[in-house]
């Protein structure tokens, strides 16, 4: 049989093209682009801006879209009109690691940059007053059971209703959208912490571990929707403007933010323990939890500038115990995390696929 030239060769032009349209079409964009967390936005800019001045580049253009937001950009493809890296205030999903496999973006490269603390904070003149989790759980959680381990919608419209001993003040916080890392950190460090100290939700729990049911999932990660708790967007800066305004409102957002704004707001004691630096980077401070990036490492070699961008991003002297991002209120890793973050933003090492 005779072989098919014509064919063959069209078969090998378009696979050449297909494995060269990301290094014709890069040379369109010569800046990195980065999406994703508002938590983790300012240390990515911080990183730019020493990048672009230590003449690494054109500046990267860095934008705050959300951690769920910036995942969906950054799994939406390879090439030039897709993020090269997206910011996390949380561990990618596995839904969104399967998302990104389906759309061709197949070595990721996962690198913790460093640690935070999820905040509830008030105005400076606000009165003074310390919350456990339970507590929390009980003013927020869309449902709660009364004594008879009866499901309610919540009831509570002051912090006294929820603790005769609280303010007699109307519950008002104010915290990030669904699509925000913040949210989901705050519902698996603070929600689901706390719904395990109530016997219904306990019960509910090990009922989802016999049946395979998500009753349990699905409780703990509503919240109530009449008011009490305003989504106030993916703009920390908002929340701070707002609870300064309003002596009675809590805001819920990340360390940093509580640093920046000292001067205009105070930490609310969570179980007893202030949101410190040194709290939250021994483990001791209960809503503690890792900050993240997200490269794809198809992109590096060919959008400029890559492999110097990350190895600043992991230098001592960016994320070291006195590195710049510290001095912005990043909360440096141990030692052997920063290691590992190292190796991972030198060796491109693709991450595995999460668990959940």
């Amino acid at each position: 049989m005779t072989p098919n030239f014509k064919n063959g060769l069209t078969l090998a032009a378009i696979a050449f093209a297909a494995t060269s349209a990301l290094s014709t079409a890069a040379f369109a964009r010569e800046e990195i682009r980065i999406v994703g967390s508002s938590t983790v936005y300012p240390f990515t800019s911080a990183v730019a801006e020493q990048f672009s001045k230590a003449g690494g580049g054109k500046a990267p253009i860095v934008e705050s879209t959300g951690t769920g937001g910036g995942m969906k950009l950054f799994c939406g493809g390879v090439g030039v009109t897709h993020p090269d890296i997206t910011n996390a205030s949380r561990p990618m999903k596995k839904a969104e690691f399967e998302l990104c496999q389906q759309n061709g973006v197949k070595d990721i490269i996962e690198i913790k940059v460093g640690l935070d603390g999820i905040v509830l904070a008030h105005a400076k003149n606000a009165p003074e007053f310390g919350l456990m989790t339970e507590e929390v759980f009980l003013a927020l959680a869309k449902d709660i059971h009364d004594e008879n381990l009866k499901f309610m919608p919540n009831p509570h419209k002051t912090w006294q209703n929820v603790d005769p001993l609280l303010p007699d003040t109307k519950i008002e916080v104010l915290g990030p959208p669904p699509t925000s890392g913040t949210r989901d950190a705050f519902l698996e460090l603070i929600m689901e912490k706390a719904a395990k100290g109530f016997g219904g939700y306990r019960e509910m729990k090990d009922a989802d571990e016999a049946n395979g049911t998500k009753d349990y999932e699905k409780v703990w990660k509503s919240i109530r929707q009449d008011g009490y708790y305003v989504e106030a967007g993916e703009n920390d800066n908002v929340i701070v403007q707002k609870i300064e305004a309003n002596p009675n409102a809590i805001g819920i957002f990340g360390f940093s933010f509580l640093e920046e704004n000292k001067d205009k707001i105070k930490p609310i004691i969570i179980g007893g323990i202030e949101p410190t630096y040194e709290n939250i980077a021994n483990g001791k401070y209960p809503a503690s939890r890792a900050l993240f990036i997200y490269v794809k490492k198809a992109h590096i070699g060919v959008i400029p500038g890559m492999k110097e961008f990350l190895a600043e991003y992991v230098s001592p002297k960016a994320v070291g115990e006195e590195g710049y991002l510290v001095d912005k209120g990043l909360i440096s890793m141990p030692k052997a995390d920063l290691e590992i973050a190292t190796k991972n933003a030198t060796e491109l090492i693709p991450m595995v696929i999460p668990e959940k």
